[in-house]
This record gives structure tokens, sequence and C-alpha cells, in this order.
């Protein structure tokens, strides 16, 4: 039976669980068994934008954080976005990501969420939230932070990025967010053969924190690579 690209990510999204090994340390988070409300945001966020069989571009992040998607169940998008530019309000969290401020000011001058979401897909090769144990308190933490976490996590995140692409995703060019996420992708890649090509974008985060007085020259650099 046919279905749109939206049924397709949130029956994606609601069938995600990661079973495999750990370090000791760290712990992977599931938003969408976490809160109920999420999986509903995520629904509305979907068949709002992706409610058609499109081939689209592919951005890929590193995976959700706690206070983005990891309560939104939407790449990039904390709750304050998801209201005031998509009209999805949640009624269970409040959440500001550095990164989505970024992300959503680059939308903007793209030509706003429709335009942007009609030809962009943006998700993660780890698509679950991961925290690492710190001092009694749980903290962020990325695939690639550890040798032995990435080594734990490779093949589903392999599985993952095959599962995106099924999407109808375009494999001849893939943007791969931040230097560090890229090395990793090309391993990936060089095994599993996903991309013809990729190109590296600087990650929001790191332009939000660290290139801020640049911030436009960055928005333009997006722009330019994703309407070529």
């Amino acid at each position: 039976m046919y279905k749109t690209f939206a049924e397709q990510v949130v029956e994606f999204n609601e069938n995600l669980k990661y079973s495999g090994k750990l370090p000791g340390d760290f712990q992977v988070l599931n938003p969408y068994l976490d809160n109920p409300e999420t999986l509903v945001a995520m629904q509305k966020f979907y068949h709002q934008y992706y409610n058609d069989s499109n081939p689209r571009k592919f951005i890929i992040g590193i995976n959700p954080s706690r206070h983005g998607a990891g309560v939104t169940g939407v790449p990039f998008t904390d709750t304050k976005r998801l209201e005031s530019v998509c009209g999805i309000k949640m009624q269970s969290a409040y959440t500001h990501e550095i990164s989505s401020v970024f992300m959503y000011d680059m939308i903007a001058e793209y030509g706003g969420a429709e335009e942007f979401y009609r030809d962009i897909y943006i998700n993660s090769p780890f698509p679950l939230a991961i925290v690492r144990k710190s001092k009694g308190s749980r903290i962020n933490a990325n695939y690639y932070d550890d040798k032995e976490l990435f080594n734990d996590v490779k093949d589903f995140m392999i599985d993952s990025l095959k599962k995106h692409i099924s999407l109808n995703l375009n494999t001849s060019e893939v943007f791969v967010l931040g230097k560090k996420n890229a090395d990793f992708i090309s391993k990936l890649n060089k095994e599993a053969r996903l991309f013809d090509k990729m190109t590296v974008l600087e990650h929001p985060r790191y332009i939000q924190q660290y290139k801020s007085k640049e911030k436009q020259w960055y928005i333009d650099k997006y722009i330019l690579a994703l309407k070529k």
C-alpha cells in the first residue's frame, strides 16, 4: 500500500529502539517512549510538511539533544520554534536550544519552513538521544565521543541511514553538519557506500557559540550549498 513520506517517517520513529551494547556510563533515551506528547508533536510536524512523496536532499546531524529533538521529536527544533514557526504547541515541555536558533534563522532566509521542508529532510545517523553519566547527573553525549560507543552503535547507524535513504532521498550529495561528524560519516560511507558526495557544513551549535558575529556568512553558505 502506498505511503507518504510523512507516514514512513512516523512509522520509522514509532518503531525506533536501540537494544545493542553500550559502554557502562552511556545511556540511550527514546523521546517517543519517554513523553507521549513528543509522539503527537512529531506526527503533526511530519504530516504538516511531508504529506507527499517528493524526493528531498538529506542533511545529517549527529544525534538528538535532550532539549531539541529529544523533546519535540523533530531534528534541530526546540519547543519555542515548533510553536512560533510551525504552529505546534507542546504543553508538557518548554525548551530553548541554540542549534535550533541558527537552523530556523537559516530556514527563514531559505524561504520559510514550508519551502525548506519541501526540499530538505534532516535526521541523524543515530536518531535517539545519548547521555553520559557525569558526577551524579546526565549530560548530552555524541555517538563519536567514545571509541567503544561508536563501535557499539555503528551497525545500527548504517541501518538507520539506509532506512532514511529509502524514504526517497537524493544520495548523489549529502550535507553533513560538523567536521568531526563528517569524519565518522565518511567511515560509514566507505563501508556501506551510501552517498556519492559529502558536503560538510559547520554545525549550528558551533556557529551560534563561536561564530555568532559571522552568522550571516554561515547562513549564506548553507543556502548556497542547499539550493544549488
